[in-house]
Order: C-alpha cells, then sequence, then structure tokens
C-alpha cells in the first residue's frame, strides 16, 4: 500500500486516537480529531475545485490551521506551498505566481498586508481566511471562503488513483541567481524522511516534541512529520524571546528540541531551572555547523539529553548526522548518511574522492526531490544522472549535487569545508545575495553593490552589503538600511553595510567578491 503524507495522521488515528497530536496554546488535539478536521477541509477544498496537482499556499504563523491545511491539501492529491511568515509582499507575490497557486488560506491582518499584490497573481482565485469573523474584503477580485466550521462534513467522495511518487509539496528556498526557487517534494519523500529521521533519534509515542521553526522549512516541517509517525504530541510555539522556549520546555515537559546554531547561542546564556532541564530526552541541530563552545553548554545544561548534529539540505530533506557515541571524537563533523540515504564525495573531474580529498557532496536515494518547480535549467545544474556500478541496470538514478564541498576521512566521518557557490548561510537559512543586491539596486544613488557573506560567531555567516555611492552621498548607509527592512524578511537584514570610493574587478570586469570577502574576514571577530 502506498504511503501518502495525510496518512501521518490518518493512520496513526487508526492506532492510536486518543494520543494527544497537536498543542497549541490551551488547546489540543487528539490524533482522531486532528484527522476530522483536515478531513472537514479537503472536503472543503473540493468545493472549491481544487483538483489534483494544484497549488494550495498556506500564509500563516504556526497555529493548528495551518498544519490541518497542509495534511487537507494532502488528502485530495493537490500540492501544499507553506510561505515562511515572515516574508514581505513582493516576496510572497514570487511564490504565488511561480507556482501558479489557486488558493491561499491565510488570517485577516495577514491578507490585508498582500491587497497591493493579490491583482498581481492571475492564477489565485480563492481566499480562504481562518478568522472566526473574517473582515470583508471589497477591493479584492477574489472568492472570499471562511474556514469550514465543526458541523461540516468529513467525508469525501472517491478520488481518482494517486501514487506516493506524485508531488506533494513546494518548498521555497532562496537560489544562487536570486529569487527564491521551489523544491518539489513527493509523498515518498516526506515519508521516507520522517521515517529515516525517527529512527534514528529513537521517537516513540511519548515524546513531546517542540516545533519552534518554521513550517515552511523543512527542518520545521519535520518536527510535524517526525512526531505524526510514531504518534507523538507535537507542540506549537511562536516564540518572542528565549525566555519563552524555557517556560514552554518547561510546561509541556519537551522531550525532543530542535534549534539552529543562532538561537542555541541565545539559549545557552539563560538560566535553564531544573523543571525545564530534566525533561528533555535529545536535541537537534542543523542549518549550519553548531560552534563547539555553544554545543559544551548545551551539553552542561542538559546533562541527561543526548545531542543529535544534523546536516540536511531542502533538496534532499535531511543528508547525514553524527551519532551521539561519537560527538566527543569527532566534534567538528557531519557525521554520516542518515538511514536510506547515500552519500558520496565526488571530485570536479567525476572521480569519488580519495580519504580526505575534498570534493561535492552528492546525495542519492529515496529522499532525494524531484527537482525545481518550473526551472529545468536550474534543476539540471543540481539534479543528474548517477550511473550505477552494475553495468546490467540500464537506468540510472538522479542524485542531487549539493553545492558543498566536503571531505571524508578514513572512517567514513564527513567535514565541510564550503560552499561552492555564493550562498549565504545565516541562523539556518539559506540567502540569496543576488536577491538583497537587487533590493540594494533599487536606490537611484547606488552606483554598485555586492552582498557577502563573512564569518560571524553566532549566526554562522552574516550579511554584508557593500556599495559604491553617487556623489558621494553621506546619508545612503541610512536610506539604504530603512529600504532593506521594508523590503526583506527579517532573516535576510544585512548587519553591517560599508561606502566604498572603488570597487574592486575581476578580470571580467565583475565585482570581485573573493577580494571583499577575504579583506573583511575578521571584520566580526571578538
Amino acid at each position: 500500500m502506498s504511503i501518502f503524507f495525510h496518512h501521518l495522521v490518518t493512520e496513526t488515528a487508526k492506532t492510536k486516537p486518543n494520543n494527544i497530536a497537536l498543542t497549541f496554546q490551551q488547546q489540543q488535539l487528539t490524533y482522531q480529531q486532528l484527522a476530522d478536521e483536515i478531513t472537514r477541509v479537503a472536503a472543503k477544498y473540493l468545493t472549491l475545485n481544487v483538483k489534483r496537482y494544484d497549488r494550495v499556499a498556506t500564509f500563516l504563523p504556526k497555529c493548528p490551521q495551518a498544519v490541518t491545511a497542509l495534511f487537507a491539501t494532502s488528502m485530495i492529491n493537490a500540492v501544499f506551498v507553506p510561505i515562511n511568515p515572515v516574508l514581505k509582499p513582493q516576496q510572497v507575490k514570487h511564490i504565488l505566481t511561480d507556482c501558479n497557486v489557486k488558493v491561499l488560506v491565510t488570517n485577516s491582518a495577514r491578507a490585508k498586508q498582500l491587497l497591493e499584490i493579490f491583482p498581481q497573481c492571475q492564477d489565485l482565485v480563492q481566499l480562504i481566511i481562518i478568522d472566526p469573523k473574517p473582515a470583508q474584503f471589497h477591493t479584492i477580485n477574489l472568492n472570499i471562503q471562511a474556514w469550514p466550521s465543526q458541523d461540516q462534513a468529513t467525508e469525501l467522495p472517491p478520488l481518482a488513483n494517486a501514487t506516493d511518487g506524485d508531488m506533494a509539496a513546494i518548498l521555497y528556498t532562496s537560489g544562487s541567481t536570486g529569487a527564491a526557487k521551489g523544491v518539489v517534494l513527493s509523498h515518498r519523500n516526506l515519508i521516507c524522511g520522517a521515517q529515516s529521521v525517527a529512527s534514528y533519534l529513537n521517537n516513540s509515542a511519548e515524546d513531546k516534541i517542540l516545533a519552534l521553526l518554521p513550517l515552511s522549512f523543512d527542518y520545521g516541517l519535520s518536527q510535524l512529520t517526525t512526531a505524526f509517525s510514531v504518534g507523538a504530541q507535537c507542540v506549537l510555539m511562536d516564540y518572542l524571546l528565549p525566555g519563552d522556549v524555557i517556560k514552554a520546555v518547561a510546561k509541556h515537559k519537551i522531550t525532543g528540541l530542535a534549534a539552529v546554531p543562532p538561537l542555541w547561542a541565545q539559549l545557552v546564556k539563560l538560566n535553564w531551572p531544573d523543571e525545564a532541564r530534566g525533561c528533555l530526552r535529545y536535541f537537534t541541530n542543523t542549518g549550519g555547523a553548531m560552534p563547539e563552545a555553544v554545543l559544551v553548554k548545551i551539553r552542561q545544561i542538559f546533562e541527561q539529553a543526548t545531542p543529535y548534529l544534523m546536516y540536511g539540505l531542502t533538496e534532499a530533506f535531511r543528508s547525514s548526522y553524527l551519532p551521539p557515541e561519537f560527538v566527543d571524537s569527532h566534534p567538528t563533523s557531519m557525521g554520516k548518511a542518515v538511514p536510506n540515504a547515500e552519500l558520496l564525495v565526488v571530485t570536479n573531474d567525476g572521480r569519488i574522492a580519495e580519504d580526505d580529498e575534498p570534493g561535492e557532496l552528492v546525495h542519492r536515494g529515496p529522499l532525494v526531490s524531484l527537482g525545481y518547480w518550473n526551472a529545468p535549467e536550474k534543476t539540471a545544474q543540481r539534479f543528474k544522472p548517477f550511473s550505477q556500478s552494475l553495468t546490467e541496470l540500464c537506468l540510472n538514478d538522479i542524485a542531487v549535487y549539493s553545492g558543498d564541498w566536503v571531505r571524508r576521512d578514513a572512517q567514513g566521518f564527513l567535514y565541510f569545508i564550503g560552499r561552492k557557490d555564493e550562498m549565504i548561510k545565516s541562523s539556518g537559512y539559506r540567502i540569496s545575495p543576488a536577491e538583497i543586491e537587487e533590493v540594494v539596486y533599487q536606490l537611484a544613488d547606488v552606483v554598485v553593490a555586492a552582498v557577502v557573506g563573512i564569518p560571524h560567531p553566532e549566526l554562522g555567516q552574516a550579511v554584508v552589503v557593500i556599495y559604491q555611492a553617487k556623489g558621494n552621498n553621506q546619508s545612503l548607509t541610512a536610506d539604504i538600511t530603512r529600504h532593506c527592512k521594508k523590503e526583506l524578511a527579517n532573516y535576510m537584514q544585512p548587519l553591517h553595510y560599508i561606502s566604498r570610493a572603488e570597487m574592486p574587478h575581476n578580470a571580467n570586469g565583475k565585482i570581485d567578491k573573493t577580494v571583499l570577502t577575504a579583506e573583511l574576514q575578521d571584520l566580526f571577530k571578538e
């Protein structure tokens, strides 16, 4: 039997109907209640003529409706597109238009923020507002729908056959050439990922997992899928301050906590009471290398908790983890492949690298996604046929070339060296320099601009803007700062701005970012 994304809830509801699936503030939903709600919303989608492969987007903070909307989309063989709730209107417009979203699920406040971009989203026809009494929007030419009530239908008509190889989701991640690109995930990708991670984290129905990260982030979505795959409880939280995380861990007796390095760096500086320290069974990290000093402090705070340091890319969900028994002996390693994945180190000339020889990390297996949405050239650059050693096998599988330069030691442990491209990894996000440069160039007094990532002790990399001003404009830094705050999501905000009279150029006449990066290596050193 094929297993689809929504089966993570509906099948668990058959065996553990009374287990708590979701907790949000004072609200709790059992697996049976969540399954019923998912079916209700799926039925609502069908009344709106949502068909197989149609894209349904959510633009919401973490809440039960945001979760339900994703699984309901899967139930009718459509495709869910979670949009990061911190994105600005123009960035949301790019996603809505790029993958031709038909239905958007949001709330009144966020819909008002998007009024200016709705007329430009030609494929968007339905707007579902989750507020109990949604505000009226007379200025937009969209069909406004209310969130389905408890007394609405929970039965679905027969649907056309689908396969677990069908696309289930599109997660948007920044690309090296500018605007965010959509990574297409199949049901099989999502289910295999959940089973793989839950197996090495030893998740069980007794776990309580705190979901801190955006559901648009594969690592954030993973907190749902791993919990639901074993009948565990997932606690949704949009934290305001690091101290709120401590309160949530203590209140809900959290056993599993996942975060990115910058958040961990903040959490270890706080005073953790005994009731928040003793319940944690494990903690995980991905989205960048964990600083050794931070890891030491985490382990001092949570003496009984098992550390899992992980590496992943949206194009393949999760790739490697460092088994806890090797954290002391290999603290800087990315570990080895997760279950049901093979990781290879490939040199520029296509060879499998020797021990300690640098090469590109290549991931093959059922976690490899279906490529980028409507981007054949970008897909061909990253997703390539990988020949098998057996010549009798006539078809090659598709592997994803990560763009990360690594080495593998004699024991098979992997170590990160750096990015092959110019992508910036900050606070767990992959950020496109070109996207920020485009915003900076919108100011008339900017002659040229370059955006680079500079090593930072807490962020991993910090975004730095270097620019040349027209007419020696002394106030341009303040203008650029204000403009970036208006146009860019919070996680994309530059940390530092530098004005230069001249910019270095390479032989092709392009700004030489290698020179700029080298000059600024010590900018944030303590």
